[in-house]
């Protein structure tokens, strides 16, 4: 089935209509939609990844929007593959509780909950827990771990279902997810309908300070339809009557913002939300100057990236890559690196092995498999995981093999 795309008309946050492109990276399939062997002379469908500054509230976002129901009701993603993220939401979560006074048997909503990595760590401190997650398949292996979860897209008429059937929640969570959605109004007004009145929602989202520091544009790609500074965030709540009352940036993600949010709005500056703005503004994240220099260094990666994967190449080395993950395909296509110069992407997720990447076809294999014959270099394609990788990885460094990280820039370890 092919698949049309909705552009842009205003902004996703003020609705303004003063929006300005500031990068392409061209037309690109969808990063999540691996390919069997008997598809690849198949014609894939590509839509614009091009990104848009709204010069009215700061918002970055794409101009396009990929139909929710093709990226999300099969997912090939599962937060609980790696050792890192897993280990940051037990912690997040017994912070939730600790911070907020959560008590025990207090209902607490996660909006897409994948594998229900997140709300484990709830369950653990004895919290009563329930997911909402729109991929059937990641539904099932949660509900089938006990982490039950509704497989369904979150919005105002999911969350009236769950007040009438349970009760209004203490906590709602959204980590990875929030930048994913095409109707935020409609998800803000199901968050606040379902939190109690003294209720916390909490955000985790990749910060696009650091995106602009890290020069990460791989992050970009169509499920990420917003890229979060705070202001926009705080302007949203506001429309909603909801005050982020608390911001805390982490290393997570290669740099993300967590925010908690409360209904209501007060007149009491918050210490470290008024200070984070500030820094917004004087680092420049509200000028499209930023944001044209930003698109500038893209332009400046991809062009050392590709000189020194061909100059490896034209020495006899083999390279592979290490992961097959969405920000990878991002890369890949952007580049215009195929499987001329990666013999395969080694991956651990078992959804993805056996499959091609999408637009470059690069085939994956699981990492297990290839561990006796490894290549003389790895592309990091999860480079915000370098350093679980870095210490798994030791027998094949200490053995020769090196590393090539593409972000900030690329270079070798």
């Amino acid at each position: 089935m092919t698949w049309g795309w909705t552009k842009l008309k205003q902004c996703r946050v003020c609705k303004g209509p003063n929006l300005h492109k500031f990068l392409s990276l061209g037309d690109q399939p969808h990063c999540n939609h691996f390919l069997r062997k008997d598809e690849l002379n198949s014609q894939e469908t590509s839509y614009p990844l091009d990104v848009y500054f709204c010069d009215d509230c700061a918002l970055v976002q794409l101009g396009f929007v990929v139909p929710p129901e093709f990226m999300f009701r099969e997912y090939p993603y599962l937060s609980g593959t790696t050792n890192t993220l897993p280990e940051h939401f037990r912690r997040l979560a017994a912070d939730s509780v600790q911070r907020l006074g959560i008590p025990p048997g207090a209902l607490v909503v996660d909006i897409g909950s994948n594998d229900g990595t997140f709300l484990r760590g709830f369950k653990d401190l004895g919290m009563t827990v329930l997911g909402v997650d729109p991929a059937v398949n990641i539904a099932k292996i949660a509900n089938e771990s006990g982490i039950e979860t509704l497989p369904e897209f979150f919005g105002q008429e999911i969350a009236s279902g769950i007040v009438a059937q349970r009760g209004n929640a203490q906590l709602v969570t959204a980590a990875g997810v929030f930048y994913h959605l095409p109707n935020l109004d409609d998800v803000v007004e199901g968050v606040y309908t379902l939190l109690e009145d003294d209720g916390v929602f909490v955000v985790q989202a990749n910060y696009l300070l650091d995106m602009l520091e890290k020069n990460s544009f791989d992050n970009i790609y169509h499920e990420h339809l917003c890229y979060y500074a705070l202001k926009p965030l705080t302007a949203l709540f506001s429309r909603f009557n909801m005050e982020v009352v608390d911001v805390e940036r982490h290393s997570i993600h290669g740099g993300s913002i967590i925010l908690y949010v409360k209904k209501g709005i007060t007149s009491t500056p918050k210490p470290r939300v008024e200070a984070l703005l500030r820094e917004e503004e004087r680092l420049g994240v509200y000028s499209l100057d930023t944001y044209h220099e930003f698109a500038n260094k893209v332009r400046e990666i991809k062009g050392q990236l590709v000189s020194l994967l061909n100059g490896l190449k034209a020495k006899g080395h083999t390279i592979a890559a290490y992961g097959a993950p969405a920000k990878g395909n991002t890369m890949l296509n952007y580049c215009e690196i195929g499987p001329d110069i990666l013999e395969y992407a080694a991956e651990k997720n078992s959804l993805k092995v056996g499959f091609y990447t999408p637009g470059m076809h690069i085939p994956v294999v699981h990492e297990e498999e290839v561990r006796g014959n490894p290549p003389d270099y790895y592309l990091v394609l999860p480079w915000n995981f370098l350093d679980e990788f870095l210490e798994k990885e030791k027998p094949f460094r200490d053995n020769g093999g090196k590393f090539i990280v593409p972000i900030p820039e690329p270079y070798i370890i």
